[in-house]
């Protein structure tokens, strides 16, 4: 059965939000301000049902092709942080390869995960960059994860997002990436530019799926 449609856009706030469809009993919504689909509230995985998603995923910090697939964010982020940042991995899993091969380029990196590294300390300090790795989709509130992040970024702070980006509406159903249980929002490159501009925020697209904002400043 098709639950409601939230009364505004999870993602950029907008009341523009248009009925998408049901997939595999699950109804979704698509905003036409910036792009986002979604995952009616009411078909949300419970945490345990998420953990449970998580611990099947064998993300091992020392894998080759893992760390291929994860260069995609850390060479252009890399390319623009000063020598010695200090940073947070949001949403780190729990192997933390990305934050391994961040320590490796001489910036320090703090971890944080609800459920693989739930200690909130990093939250209360401030950082000069950011990485979220296929986390984003997981949001179930996005705009107040956006906020969240953006409050602990230092002037010229960089938040670097990586997630499969939705392209082609007609393939929804099929798609791989929808099929995740835990997946409960999709973003275009269009959806990081809105978010950005809406909170003036700089925005680029480096390479397909991955998006790097960054906070006015020096």
């Amino acid at each position: 059965m098709q639950s409601l449609l939230p009364a505004r856009c999870p993602v950029c706030r907008a009341e523009r939000l248009a009925d998408f469809g049901l997939f595999d009993g699950k109804g979704y919504w698509r905003c036409d301000a910036c792009g986002a689909r979604g995952m009616n509230p009411g078909h949300y995985p419970g945490a345990a049902a998420e953990r449970a998603e998580y611990d099947r995923h064998e993300n091992v910090v020392d894998d080759p092709g893992y760390r291929r697939f994860l260069d995609r964010l850390a060479a252009p982020l890399l390319a623009r942080l000063a020598p010695g940042a200090r940073g947070l991995d949001y949403g780190c899993g729990p192997g933390p390869a990305l934050a391994a091969m961040l320590r490796e380029a001489g910036h320090a990196v703090a971890l944080f995960d609800p459920f693989y590294a739930p200690d909130p300390a990093p939250l209360a300090d401030s950082h000069d960059f950011i990485t979220c790795t296929e986390v984003a989709e997981h949001f179930h509130r996005p705009a107040e994860e956006f906020d969240r992040l953006g409050a602990i970024l230092r002037p010229g702070g960089w938040l670097a997002m990586m997630t499969c980006f939705q392209t082609d509406d007609a393939r929804f159903g099929g798609w791989h990436y929808r099929k995740d249980p835990t997946h409960v929002v999709f973003y275009r490159a269009e959806t990081f530019a809105t978010l950005a501009a809406a909170r003036g925020w700089l925005c680029e697209v480096p390479c397909k799926d991955v998006a790097l904002l960054r906070v006015p400043g020096p």
